[in-house]
């Protein structure tokens, strides 16, 4: 084995946490007593950065908001984080690595937050669907690559 050989590429969690957590029922205690069926709009966007040596915290977050017509029956949002230890990974594969391991590995745990959340403000639990941050990560890629050109 000689000196010059590149050390080996490390992945690890060091912690998952929940970094924001908030339900809002602007219309309660009116919103138990009718049974309109509700229309769910959920937002998903992830973010990463550096924070030590090696260390990056990635940051899931996920907004619900349900509606029933014109009214807001509620509004939860979790903010899912972890920190990872990233070291050897060649550069041009830390993004992808940021972008799409790291918000797979946390979006469970934001699922579940919601689907809490939601719950314990007295309505049936919100079961999300899972997403492929692959295709959210390439989508994002390309709008970069190519940005909207003025209309002349």
């Amino acid at each position: 084995m000689t000196t010059t050989e590149a050390p080996q590429p490390t992945f690890q969690i060091e912690k998952i946490y929940v970094k924001d957590l908030s339900l809002e029922l602007p219309n309660a205690p009116q919103v138990f007593l009718e049974s309109a069926q509700p229309q769910l709009e959920v937002q998903i966007r992830n973010d990463s950065r550096p924070c030590g040596d090696g260390l990056y915290e990635a940051v899931v977050t996920v907004t619900v908001t349900a509606r029933a017509g014109e009214k807001t029956l509620f509004l939860a949002e979790a903010a899912q984080a972890g920190i990872f230890t990233v070291r050897g990974v060649p550069e041009g594969e830390l993004e992808p690595l940021l972008g799409i391991a790291c918000p797979n590995i946390l979006y469970p745990y934001a699922r579940e937050a919601i689907s809490d959340l939601v719950t314990r403000g007295g309505f049936p639990p919100v079961l999300l669907a899972p997403v492929s941050f692959e295709a959210l990560y390439a989508q994002r890629t390309q709008a970069a690559a190519n940005p909207p050109q003025p209309a002349n």
